[in-house]
């Protein structure tokens, strides 16, 4: 990651109780982010996913354009 400075994560939660989180990063790091074939960003939320499920809440990832 080049620039982790400019990494953003909101968290926006829905009326139905689930949270979106919507993760931004600089454009020169949004491949890598992504990862091959998308199985980074699959990873990311499925970690994410798992301790929503925990607390019992649906947690979701956005990964969004900066």
């Amino acid at each position: 990651m080049t620039s982790p400075d400019d990494v953003q994560v909101t968290s926006i939660e829905d009326d139905d109780g689930s949270v979106v989180l919507e993760l931004s990063v600089a454009q020169d790091d949004y491949g890598s982010v992504i990862g091959r074939g998308g199985r980074t960003a699959a990873a990311l939320r499925t970690v994410i996913k798992a301790v929503g499920g925990r607390s019992r809440r649906r947690v979701f990832v956005d990964i969004v354009d900066a």
